[in-house]
């Protein structure tokens, strides 16, 4: 399983039930049969991107390494 973390530097009108533009986009690549692990780490990758203090650390920082320590701290404990 692969996931892609963009920022997008102008946000993009996606139609969304918040009515806000998209900046984050997460997309998860799973390959055939993975099973249930897909739907578990699409789960922890939506409770992760609705947290706003994530939300905030991921905007202010444009850093590769510090976005991916973001994206990797302490979130793999919650998982489903």
């Amino acid at each position: 399983m692969v996931g892609a973390f963009l920022r997008i530097e102008k946000p993009v009108d996606f139609d969304s039930v918040d009515r806000q533009p998209v900046d984050l986009v997460f997309a998860l690549f799973a390959p055939d049969g993975s099973g249930v692990e897909h739907l578990k780490a699409l789960a922890l990758v939506s409770r992760t991107m609705r947290d706003p203090g994530v939300m905030a650390k991921l905007r202010a920082n444009t850093d590769p390494e510090t976005l991916h320590t973001i994206l990797t701290e302490d979130h793999a404990t919650r998982a489903a």
